[in-house]
């Protein structure tokens, strides 16, 4: 299988949005949100809409009115010029408005979220800001001795009772019980959007463990088949309108079979401009049909 880059961030905004269902109705959440008219992009921005709500998972004990996210994927780590750049969005972000004060900064809270515990940074953090490190919970760690509060995350370590979807965004899920409560936990929420984006994402990052699951399990292989028979579905009416503009004008059968092979080829991970290239048609073609 070729493998393109994993979108890690749609993913983790869905877990995200999993973890803190209970009280989402009460939070407004932004992704990508810009800064300014040059590209300064905060990760998530989330906004409490109840200035005396108080978020009862543990990740979000911490949050204020204006809570500033910065998201490292598994493959990515955070380093020391990471915290003086989301700090300085925060910064940016509580000067950048029409009112002095506008946005007090007193009600601004930063959380870094990674899966790998950035040593390099909480050393330097530690020997010149004077700024320490408080153990607050599994997987979360408070960055004491700053005028804004700051978290820092491990999603390896979170809670799988609270951030259960958080916790598995990784790329070393195990065949077997691992993957298989994943697959049971999915099976419940499956026909939610969010649920969908973040069990398609750990797919693609787990793609060899979740084929050689499907070859001992086969509730998996039910799973599987499923939503390969919803994708076909969808793709029916991409597939007509997409086929024949691709050039296939023998009818409506080729046009769904053409829809059918890019899902098909899309789902096991292949890039936009292999799919293009086995299917014959251009890549803005392709993006038509898995739109």
């Amino acid at each position: 299988m070729q493998k393109k880059k994993i979108q890690w961030h749609q993913g983790f905004s869905a877990a995200l949005r999993i973890t803190l269902q209970e009280e989402m109705e009460f939070l407004e959440m932004q992704e990508e949100y810009l800064l300014s008219r040059k590209p300064l992009q905060i990760d998530i921005l989330i906004l409490k809409k109840k200035k005396e709500l108080t978020i009862r998972k543990a990740i979000g004990r911490i949050f204020r009115r204006y809570n500033i996210i910065e998201y490292k994927s598994p493959e990515d780590y955070l380093t020391i010029n990471d915290f003086y750049k989301v700090y300085a969005y925060a910064c940016v972000y509580q000067s950048n408005t029409d009112r002095i004060n506008e946005v007090d900064p007193r009600e601004l809270t930063i959380t870094f979220v990674c899966s790998h515990f950035p040593r390099e940074m909480v050393r330097h953090l530690e020997e010149v800001r004077g700024i320490h490190i408080n153990l607050a919970g599994k997987g979360i760690y408070y960055l004491k001795g700053d005028p804004i509060p700051i978290q820092l995350l491990i999603t390896p370590e979170l809670s799988r009772e609270e951030s259960y979807w958080m916790q598995n965004l990784r790329t070393d899920l195990k065949a077997g019980g691992e993957i298989r409560e994943l697959m049971m936990r999915y099976e419940q929420n499956r026909k939610r959007k969010d649920y969908e984006a973040v069990m398609d994402l750990i797919t693609r990052a787990n793609w060899e463990q979740m084929e050689e699951e499907k070859k001992m399990c086969d509730a998996l292989n039910e799973l599987f088949a499923e939503e390969l028979k919803e994708a076909d579905e969808r793709g029916r009416a991409a597939g007509m309108e997409s086929g024949l503009k691709a050039g296939k004008e023998s009818g409506r059968t080729e046009g769904i079979q053409l829809a059918k092979q890019v899902f098909r080829l899309s789902r096991s991970g292949v890039s936009e401009s292999e799919i293009a290239r086995q299917c014959g048609i251009t890549v803005e073609q392709v993006k038509e049909i898995l739109e």
